[in-house]
């Protein structure tokens, strides 16, 4: 009886395995409105993303700040980690460099 149950459970594991690592879709959003789009699986370093947003737009990824629900994203983040859902957005913001002097 063990043998029937056994394939059962594989089947219920397996879908869930390959959804724990599916790509999802992951929005890019800048302070103008700009949005870009990244496919990326559930279990790849955010950080990974950081550096793909920052040579498409130019800059040093270090002059960029991402943001999840308001939070900073740290590097060793996961969208998984995270509990990002398809078509969640990250904020984007250019850190001002040096400031005005009254």
């Amino acid at each position: 009886m063990s043998d029937l149950e056994q394939p059962a459970t594989q089947e219920n594991i397996e879908p869930k395995a390959e959804d724990a690592n599916a790509p999802i879709n992951i929005k890019v959003l800048t302070q103008t409105g700009e949005e870009v789009y990244f496919k990326i699986k559930r279990n790849t370093k955010l950080s990974k993303l950081q550096g793909a947003y920052a040579n498409k737009v130019g800059k040093d990824v270090g002059s960029i700040r991402f943001l999840y629900d308001g939070n900073r994203i740290q590097d060793d983040d996961t969208p998984a980690s995270l509990d990002m859902e398809d078509n969640d957005t990250i904020d984007v913001m250019v850190e001002q460099v040096g400031g005005s002097e009254f």
